[in-house]
């Protein structure tokens, strides 16, 4: 990889990169020495001039994303070297199995890969550049995951799409094609994946585990999945005996792809109702329907300055959940908003049941799982909030 330019800390600025925090904010910068483009390589120094190592530029507030640490320079071989790290990661803790073929490869800065998120869905990679030197490498980092996974686990990975998040770049195939939708397994289950139309890059695994844990609470109880978009709590909960679903979501779109999977696992989708509605409309008349409800809406915040709504928006959700719950009753509510920490969403849902006069305990806190590792230098990697309350 080619070093474009130097980029110099202010004195005293560097604690953080010393500390393998992957950001430098622009505040922390003395100087850049060199003509640089959004995209390209630069090197990292402190104020004496000592290398601390290598990322990529981009102008804005976070001005390097850290990549290497170090004084030695990335070689050619940096993203097949991450990408074998993370990979062995995978395996390690299980997360790859005869029952589970989709997973997230690269999570970012929790893989030392900042600006990069990597699904696999069985023989496809979907990868997302949340940077521009990500996606300027995107042709180096799909040739990474096509050897890495093949040398590691002996199978081709077919395809490589990159799915584009702005009007800059193009969504396009890296590397092969793959007809959608398409055919994944997670804990034994099935599941059509569209990541050219659907959301993200077109399921969300991070619920994976989360998912498992309400299967074995739903035998035999009346569920409700709220924002249900593939309906994937909807199917484990119909696996373990649920006695009744019902998947709801606003988008008419992710109802008929909820249908789709029901179907697919030999679930009727005319007997277990789903329904394109807002989730406020369609629980207001629904008090003692349900034992169980899961509350998984999308972010409600993607920044600061929309913290304060959101937070109002997720305690009107869980407040209106629990008093519809039938007593001993169990609901699984979540945040993905990154700006809404642990904390504040915990003291978000206990105003919510304080507002609804009923007794609520927590039984479980719940995160994301092991394919979306967060780095101990990066806490801000974690983002996925969850609880399991039981409402007497």
């Amino acid at each position: 990889m080619k070093i474009q330019a130097v980029v110099r800390l202010k004195q005293g600025r560097d604690h953080s990169v010393k500390r393998y925090h992957p950001w430098v904010f622009s505040g922390a910068i003395q100087s850049i020495s060199g003509e640089v483009k959004d995209g390209e390589w630069v090197e990292v120094a402190d104020a004496n001039g000592k290398v601390l190592g290598f990322g990529h530029y981009q102008k804005g507030t976070i001005t390097v994303r850290m990549i290497s640490f170090g004084a030695i320079p990335p070689g050619d071989s940096v993203y097949r070297a991450k990408i074998k790290s993370a990979f062995t990661q995978r395996i390690n803790s299980r997360v790859l199995n005869e029952f589970t073929n989709a997973y997230r490869l690269v999570h970012g800065e929790g893989d030392g890969l900042p600006g990069l998120i990597v699904d696999v869905y069985h023989n496809v990679a979907v990868m997302q550049a949340h940077s521009a030197g990500m996606l300027e490498d995107r042709a180096f980092i799909s040739d990474a995951i096509k050897q890495i996974v093949h040398e590691e686990f002996g199978y081709e990975i077919s395809a490589v799409y990159h799915k584009s998040l702005s009007e800059k770049s193009q969504s396009e195939y890296v590397l092969g094609m793959a007809a959608v939708p398409h055919l994944i397994m997670e804990n034994g289950n099935k599941f059509y994946v569209d990541w050219e139309e659907g959301q993200k890059t077109g399921f969300f695994l991070d619920q994976r585990e989360n998912r498992k844990l309400l299967g074995e609470m739903a035998r035999g109880k009346n569920v409700l999945n709220t924002f249900c978009y593939t309906g994937g709590f909807s199917v484990y909960a119909l696996q373990q005996e649920a006695a009744l679903v019902h998947s709801v979501d606003a988008s008419e779109k992710a109802v008929a792809l909820t249908r789709k999977n029901l179907t697919l696992n030999g679930f009727d989708p005319h007997v277990h109702v789903c329904t394109a509605s807002d989730t406020f409309d369609f629980i207001k008349d629904k008090k003692d329907v349900y034992d169980l409800i899961i509350l998984d809406p999308p972010a409600f915040a993607k920044h600061k300055d929309a913290r304060h709504q959101a937070v109002k928006g997720y305690q009107r959700l869980n407040a209106e959940a629990i008093k519809i719950i039938k007593p001993g009753g169990i609901i699984f509510t979540f945040s993905c908003s990154q700006v809404v920490d642990r904390q504040l969403f915990y003291d978000t849902v206990v105003s919510a049941a304080i507002q609804s006069g009923r007794q609520v305990k927590v039984l479980h806190h719940l995160s994301q799982p092991a394919d979306h590792p967060v780095s101990l230098f990066h806490p801000e990697g974690e983002y996925l909030k969850g609880l399991v309350l039981y409402v007497e």
